[in-house]
């Protein structure tokens, strides 16, 4: 019984770099990209959502509910129970924050799918990476088998050997 297997020789190391592409920092790409609002918004959002800003905004509400309840007449700017202007400032906040938060969030899903883009193709590059090495080992399987054969051993019993060890001679 003879075996003849025929493989193709693999690639090189040489070969196999030569067709890899650079692995490419998307982070650095994406904070390259971004315009000056498009800081200021990350910026604002990454700072409104954080608990100091949430106790600032509570301190700051509290300042003011009580000089304008607490503080005499006539320094009180905003007297009780009206609060009209606190009611307007906070609606400003608002308004200017809900787009800063929406534009961030485009800039943060921007960012999260360069890096899913980026993940990809280093998933493609280590598949081909690996294929590469199969087929090295293919290629060294086929070698072994042949120089077994040639040196006239049975492939069976090299695979299963007798438990009682060598056959004699």
């Amino acid at each position: 019984m003879s075996i003849h297997i025929r493989i193709p020789k693999p690639p090189s190391l040489a070969e196999v770099r030569k067709r890899r592409r650079a692995v490419v920092n998307v982070n650095r790409e994406h904070n390259e990209s971004l315009s000056r609002l498009e800081r200021f918004a990350l910026f604002v959002s990454e700072h409104v959502g954080t608990p100091g800003f949430f106790i600032l905004i509570m301190l700051w509400t509290i300042c003011w509910l009580s000089w304008n309840s607490l503080a005499p007449r006539h320094v009180r700017f905003d007297p009780f129970p009206a609060f009209v202007l606190w009611l307007f400032m906070s609606n400003v906040i608002q308004i200017f924050l809900m787009p800063l938060i929406m534009v961030a969030q485009n800039l943060q899903s921007r960012h999260a799918e360069m890096r899913a883009e980026n993940d990809y193709n280093v998933n493609v590059k280590a598949e081909g990476e690996v294929e590469a090495i199969l087929h090295h080992l293919e290629y060294q399987n086929a070698i072994l088998l042949g120089i077994v054969e040639k040196m006239g051993y049975n492939l069976e019993e090299l695979a299963h050997p007798h438990p009682e060890g060598p056959p004699a001679t």
